[in-house]
Formats: structure tokens, C-alpha cells, sequence
């Protein structure tokens, strides 16, 4: 059994005595002993007593036990459970207060069995989580507990967690749950289960949280080819920010002016998003999953890209005359929208023919009364008394459509006048016989001839 006394007369505050015993590897149950006294006649306390256990020689970490003042010789035990291959150290520390008094640790031996007053804990298992989740340590723990024993999980370099939940099985077994909420990247460590009783202090294995960053892609999706109501792209997700493996790969797009999204499965590295809308611009992203509660990451960066036009869905309806003049006629339709057009660059024309001196011509013009809830057109310079043929077509950059053909006559208008060089008269006895050629446009028909 090792012994260590520490007279802490003349010593000034934070001077420090260290008692260490040698490397153990713990291959089964055991329990390590010890009788301990801390005592000045002043009854202020000469200092604290710690205890730490450090393993493979790695950090020492936070003391698992300590006590300031106990003025008679007690007994303590530690229940220490780091497996092999594993090994560990256990440190007694004295740090003085600056009082004269005994601080003295004797009897220190290691147990071949199960400590009495304090529970063993189970091998503790490593939980890996995502970024922003609730990493949860089982602590299970051969023995009793009851309502003064003090649980916590430690961690070595990173905060310790408190006690989430308790289950007690029988006297013999029970589970202590620990929470480390909303870990981040900065709560990634190594960490232990310790319970601290009346008769000492149970300490378990060191198991690590690793917390993982959902992955993001770095780069927005390629663009492949475009049409009026698809796109192909590429997801180009190879490069990402945060941790793998990915799981599942999601394409997000939605409509850049208005709220409308949707997200689509993918299990490959080009895909055709369908059903979209013509002429309309798309934000298209890719989220990608890993494993476990809230593997999502947030989506990449977007490709902004706008569908091709669509052939119009048919040509203007309920082509109809509002007023028929003698040299011109206006005419209306029924009002359409994008839902006809499929594209938001359009333009409407008025095509007509009619027969003037033996000859068609034909005539068009565009009409940019196209948004309005009546649209009408008016055409003029027409002939009188004229049979006119008109159709509407609409036209944007991928086809056209017509409207039916309306045939409408012009009113009559007044003749011009009868030819001067073609009026001849014969003179007889008693009368004058005159003849004429008709008007070079009579523009309707001549009723009537006046002398």
C-alpha cells in the first residue's frame, strides 16, 4: 500500500504534492482502496485533496474525486472502469490553502473484486451525431444508486453534461442518460460517466462524440439542356463542404419571382426536372443527406436558368366586327393570356386580302392592344364595297397560330364622277340622246343617274 503525508505548515496557497501509482490494466472488475485524513487544528481546511485518473497517458483532465476537510481518518473507494487494452494512472493531489494542518492518503490497494459502496459502470460506447442534434451517452452501471449520489458525464477538453434521465432496473443495474444538446463541432471530444457516493467514486471508460457537419455541395448543378417544360441538369455534388458518407441526394428548384417549390428524389447524377413552366426562370439546388437525425444539409449553391418558350396553345377565338365603315373596319377578340401564349414575348398580327383593280392584295399590321380586357383593331385605307378577308396570328419564338378567317364587305361610299370625255349627245328634231361610261369607281351600286 502506498502512503503519502502532506504537512502543510509554512505553505503558501496552490502549492501542490502529487502521489502517483503505477500504470494498471483493468482486464475485469476491480475496485482500488484507500483511507484518507485532511485536518488542521485552526478548523480552517489545509488544503484540498484531489484525485484524478488519467488514461494512456493522455490529459489528466478533471479531478473525478475531492474533499477539503474531514478531521478524522475515512475511507473511500474507486470503482474504475477502463478496459483493456486500455491503461490508466490514478494521481492524488494535495494543493495547499495557506492553513498548517495534515493532509494524509495510506492503505492504497488495489481490490481483485467488485468495490462494496460504490457501482462499476459497463463499457461506455462512442455516439456520433449530426451538427445541431441531441448526442445522447448511455451510462450503465452494475449497483446501486440512490437520490444523494451526484451523476455527471466528464469531458476531457469539452463541457460536461448533466443528467438527462435515470432508470433503475433492480438494485443491482441501472441506466443514466446524458444529453449533450444542440452539439457542435466544438463539443466533439472525449468523454466519461462518473458518479460520486457517500463511499467514493465510480468512474467509466473514455468514449468519444464526433459530430458530423451535414454535407453541402459546393458548386450549383450543371445545366444539360433546356425545353419549354423540362430541364436537365447535372448535380455536379461531388465536392462538398461537411462530412460523408451521402446517403440520399435531393434536387430543390422553385420559381424565382413567387413562393412555388418542390423537391424531388435522385438516386443518379443528371436528372430531367419535368412539368415546368414555359418562359419561366428556375432556382435549382442540391441537398444532400448522410446518415442519422438531421443528416440534411442546407441546400448548394442555385442554378438560376429560365425554360424555353412553348408553341402558343392555339390562335386568337371570337374574331368579331365592331363597326363597318365605308374605308374601314374594326374588329375584337376574346382576351388571352400567358396560358395561350406560353412565352412572355409574343406579338399579334392582323393579316387581310382583298381584290382591288383585278388584283389581291395583301396586308398586314400589329396590333398592340394585345394586354387589354377588350382588344380591337382597326384597319384602314380599305376600298368601299369591298369583301375583306381577316385572321389573327399569334406568334412567339418557338411557333404560331392563326385565328379562323371573318370576311367582311366595306359600306358604299358616294361614286366618283361619270368620265367628262365619255359623255356624247345626237341631236335629233325634237330631242338629245346622251350616253356615258360608268364612274371609274362606282363603289357600290348606281342607283340612279341624274341629267
Amino acid at each position: 500500500g502506498s502512503f503519502m503525508l502532506v504537512n502543510t505548515s509554512g505553505r503558501f496557497a496552490g502549492q501542490k504534492a502529487h502521489l502517483l501509482l503505477p500504470h494498471l490494466k483493468e482486464n475485469d472488475t476491480h475496485c482500488i482502496d484507500f483511507h484518507y485524513y485532511v485536518s488542521s487544528k485552526s478548523g480552517s481546511s489545509p488544503g484540498t485533496l484531489n484525485i484524478y485518473v488519467k488514461v494512456n497517458d493522455g490529459p489528466i483532465g478533471n479531478p473525478v474525486w475531492n474533499t477539503s476537510i474531514t478531521a478524522t481518518w475515512n475511507r473511500a473507494e474507486l470503482a474504475i472502469s477502463t478496459f483493456w487494452p486500455n491503461f490508466y494512472q490514478v494521481v492524488f493531489e494535495v494543493v495547499t490553502s495557506g492553513h498548517p494542518g495534515y493532509v494524509a492518503i495510506d492503505e492504497v490497494k488495489v481490490l481483485g473484486h467488485p468495490c462494496t459502496k460504490t457501482p462499476h459502470f459497463l463499457r461506455l460506447q462512442s455516439v456520433e451525431v449530426n451538427a445541431g442534434q441531441f448526442a445522447t451517452f448511455q451510462c450503465t452501471a452494475n449497483g446501486g444508486t440512490d437520490s444523494s449520489d451526484r451523476l455527471w458525464l466528464q469531458g476531457i477538453y469539452v463541457r460536461d453534461a448533466p443528467l438527462k434521465d435515470i432508470k433503475v432496473f433492480n438494485f443491482r443495474r441501472f441506466v443514466a442518460l446524458f444529453s449533450v444538446v444542440n452539439a457542435t463541432k466544438r463539443d466533439a471530444g472525449n468523454y466519461r460517466c462518473m458518479i460520486r457516493t457517500e463511499g467514493g467514486v465510480g468512474v467509466s471508460n473514455y468514449a468519444e462524440l464526433i459530430v458530423k457537419e451535414p454535407p453541402v455541395p459546393i458548386a450549383p448543378p450543371q445545366l444539360s439542356s433546356v425545353g419549354a417544360t423540362y430541364l436537365w441538369i447535372q448535380l455536379n455534388a461531388n465536392s462538398i463542404n461537411g462530412d460523408g458518407p451521402i446517403i440520399q441526394r435531393e434536387v430543390e428548384y422553385r420559381t424565382s419571382s413567387g413562393s412555388w417549390y418542390d423537391i424531388q428524389p435522385v438516386d443518379s447524377t443528371s436528372y430531367k426536372i419535368g412539368h415546368l413552366d414555359p418562359d419561366t426562370e428556375y432556382e435549382i439546388s442540391v441537398l444532400l443527406t448522410r446518415p442519422g437525425e438531421g443528416g440534411t444539409g442546407s441546400p448548394g449553391p442555385a442554378l438560376k436558368t429560365r425554360t424555353k418558350c412553348a408553341d402558343p396553345m392555339r390562335g386568337p377565338r371570337k374574331l368579331e366586327v365592331v363597326e363597318i365603315k365605308s374605308r374601314q373596319i374594326t374588329i375584337c377578340w376574346e382576351p388571352f393570356g400567358y396560358n395561350v401564349t406560353r412565352c412572355h414575348r409574343y406579338n399579334l398580327t392582323v393579316h387581310y386580302r382583298y381584290q382591288s383593280g383585278g388584283q389581291e392584295q395583301v396586308r398586314e399590321e400589329v396590333s398592340w392592344d394585345t394586354e387589354s380586357s377588350h382588344p380591337q383593331h382597326t384597319i384602314t385605307n380599305l376600298s368601299p364595297y369591298t369583301n375583306v378577308s381577316i385572321k389573327l396570328v399569334l406568334m412567339n419564338p418557338e411557333g404560331r397560330k392563326e385565328s379562323q378567317e371573318l370576311v367582311v364587305q366595306t359600306d358604299e361610299d358616294v361614286p366618283s364622277a361619270v368620265p367628262l370625255e365619255s359623255i356624247q349627245g345626237s341631236t335629233f328634231e325634237e330631242k338629245i340622246f346622251l350616253q356615258w361610261r360608268e364612274p371609274v369607281q362606282t363603289y357600290g351600286v348606281i342607283t340612279l343617274y341624274e341629267v
